[in-house]
Order: C-alpha cells, then structure tokens, then sequence
C-alpha cells in the first residue's frame, strides 16, 4: 500500500513521545513492505535532508517554533502546515491508499479529511490526547477555547479509523463524536520487556519532563523540602528544559535548596536513565498526560512513580496504588511530600513489587505490540 504519514515533527529533529510514535509507525510500515512518504514541517538545513530507509520525507510547510514565549503552541506554524497538507494532498492525495495523521495540529487532519472522498484515501488518526472543555479554557482563555474546542469536535466527527494511547482519550474521543469505536494502543515501551532487578535506592528524587505549566515541575521543589522533615538526606532532581524552567530554578533559590535539589535542564537520556534506576521514586506532579512513557521507563528499572488524579491526566492508568507508586488527590506539597515519604518507607519490597507489576503489564506495554496491531490493519485493508 502507498501511506502518507502526517505530522508536524520528525524525530529525531523534533524531540518527544508523538514524534517517536509516528516515525515508528513509518518504519515499521516500511518493514512491512509498503511504500510510505512523511508529510512534515522543514527541521534541518535543507542542504542536509533526512535520510530514512524506505521513507520518503517531503516538507510541506517552512521551518519555524512550534511554541510561543508562554510555552504554548503557536496558532500560526499549525495553519502554515494545514495549508501545505492541503496542498500536497490536493496535487498528490491520489497516490495514496491511506493518510495516516497525527490528530494535533488540527488543521492538518481536517485537510486532510476536506480531502478524503475526493481523493478516495482512507484516513487514520493517532489521537493522542482530546482536550476537556475546562482545559481549552484554561490554556486559551474562554473564547479562542470555545474556538478550539469546536475545531476537536469537527475532526472527531470526520471519517476515520481512530487510535488512542488511553483509556481516558478513547472515551473522550467517543463523547466528542467519533463514529466508530477507536482501537486504544497502551504499547509504546521500547525497551526491555524482562522483570527487572532493582538496584538499591539512594534518597533521591527525580522528575523529568518538559517544564511547561501542566507538567508542574517547580511543585516538586516544596515537596522535597517539605519530605526532608522525614527523609532529611533527599535530594533532588528535576530533569528538563522549557519556559519554566526558570520558575524552578527560583523556587529552588526561594527554599534554599540548592544543596539538595538541581535543575541542569536538558541533558542526555543516559544521565536521566543512571539517576532514575536509584532513585527513590519518580515524581511527576503534571495534570496533563495523553500517556506517561516515563512511568513505564520507571518501572522498567523497579521504580515507583508519584502522579496526580487529575482529569486530563492518562498517566494514572499506569499505576497501580500502592504496588508500582502512589496516586495523589491533588499536587499540594504535603501531599507530594507524604507520597515520596511512602516510597521511602516502601524500600525495597516496593521495588520488587514495582519488578512485578512492570514483569506482568510490559508485554501489552511493548511498542511491538501496537506495531502489530497498526500492520495487521494494513494487512486487512490490502485484501479488502
């Protein structure tokens, strides 16, 4: 079959867990034998372009940020690349049997959707994450939120086989107007799929994520302070960069924690990976999550994670309370604080059980699962 992939970001040129979704996707589409071009935004010198085995990639819109100052996505770059889906798919949609998009940006998959019958492709969409009315009004205010949210509506409404990462999103997607049931892909675990086991923990606290305002990397600093009254060796580390990274470095100097807790912002995954599997616990306080990878790369390793019950978050589907980490009522930081104090006082008995839980769950959490799954539908659709 002849696939268009359509996304915004190419890994690894754009770093983050839908770009490695969507260029895993290709290959493994490629491994499949079939023909697969990338519809992407330029990311590299043009004198340089990518070079993937068995994927042509086609730059249909400028090079430009993806996010403003505040950290939000810009509402400019997402219309650019729209336009140029639209364009690509107009001149060349019909030499498409599928267009395999990512949901967001939206602009995209409704070109992509204008254009469906005419050019008479099958559309699948990769919903990562679909957006509660309250979140579209905190991050965009009441009225460009109402806006957006009408634009969600408008793409879950379109003809598609739709995939989610999440229970929470696949329900989502049915309430906001999907036609048919979605297929929920929880494998996105690229790593190992054995019972660890466990190192030793050291007293040591770590977050890593983008530090953008729903991760809320500067809450970990109070609770860290405020689980030192218990554990009075924690330390700390908050993996990341972002445009508050800032904040989280000033709540560290505001707390005078810079003895035991540090921000070195973005730094390699190997250093992220040799903190962690010592670590006490990973923290991630964010009320939004389509997914929540690093809980799974935690557990990998017999680490206990912290999340937070909130509505947007997913990543409260991958922990078990009280056998791989803790889910916390709300983010406060005697919360948070109370929380690393029972990972603490878990030892080693939660990290074996954390061994457990990750031993029995990573072979439906395996990437290689979902790939499957994605080929043998492309495997149907080419005997229809």
């Amino acid at each position: 079959m002849r696939i268009a992939i359509v996304y915004d970001c190419l890994f690894p040129w754009t770093v983050g867990g839908a770009e490695r979704w969507e260029r895993n996707v290709a290959e493994a589409l490629v491994a499949d034998g079939h023909e697969v071009t990338y519809l992407t935004r330029l990311q590299w010198d043009p004198g340089e372009p990518p070079q993937i085995p068995g994927v042509e990639v086609v730059a249909v819109s400028r090079a430009e940020p993806l996010y403003g100052p505040d950290g939000n996505r810009t509402i400019g770059e997402p219309l650019r690349f729209g336009w140029g889906v639209l364009n690509h798919l107009a001149r060349h949609g019909g030499r498409y049997d599928v267009v395999h998009t990512a949901s967001f940006p939206y602009f995209s998959l409704l070109a992509a959707g204008a254009l469906r019958r005419i050019r008479r492709y099958r559309l699948i969409t990769d919903w990562f994450e679909v957006w509660s009315d309250s979140y579209w009004r905190e991050y965009l205010g009441p009225v460009q939120g109402f806006v957006a949210r009408q634009i969600q509506g408008a793409c879950a409404r379109l003809r598609q086989e739709a995939f989610c990462t999440s229970r929470l999103h696949a329900r989502r997607l049915r309430e906001a107007g999907l036609r048919d049931e979605p297929t929920v892909l929880r494998g996105a675990w690229t790593g190992s799929t054995a019972r660890p086991t466990p190192l030793a923990a050291e007293p040591h606290v770590v977050f890593a994520g983008r530090h953008i305002p729903e991760k809320h990397a500067p809450d970990v600093v109070p609770a860290v302070v405020a689980a030192r009254k218990q554990i009075p060796d924690l330390r700390a580390t908050i993996f990341g960069d972002g445009p508050q990274l800032g904040l989280v470095r000033d709540a560290i100097t505001r707390h005078g924690a810079g003895a035991y807790i540090s921000a070195p912002g973005f730094v390699e995954g190997d250093a992220v990976d040799r903190a962690l599997e010592r670590a006490t616990c990973l923290l991630l306080p964010s009320t939004r999550e389509g997914y929540g990878l690093v809980v799974v790369e935690a557990a990998s390793m017999g680490v206990p994670s912290i999340v937070v019950a909130a509505p947007d978050n997913a990543a409260t589907e991958l922990v078990e309370e009280g056998v791989n980490g803790f889910v916390c009522a709300d983010g406060a930081p005697a919360t948070l604080a109370a929380a690393v104090v029972a990972a603490h006082e878990g030892g080693a008995a939660l990290r074996e059980s954390t061994a457990d839980w990750f031993g029995a769950h990573a072979p439906e959490l395996a990437l290689d699962v979902s790939m499957r799954v994605i080929v043998a539908r492309y495997r149907a659709a080419a005997r229809a």
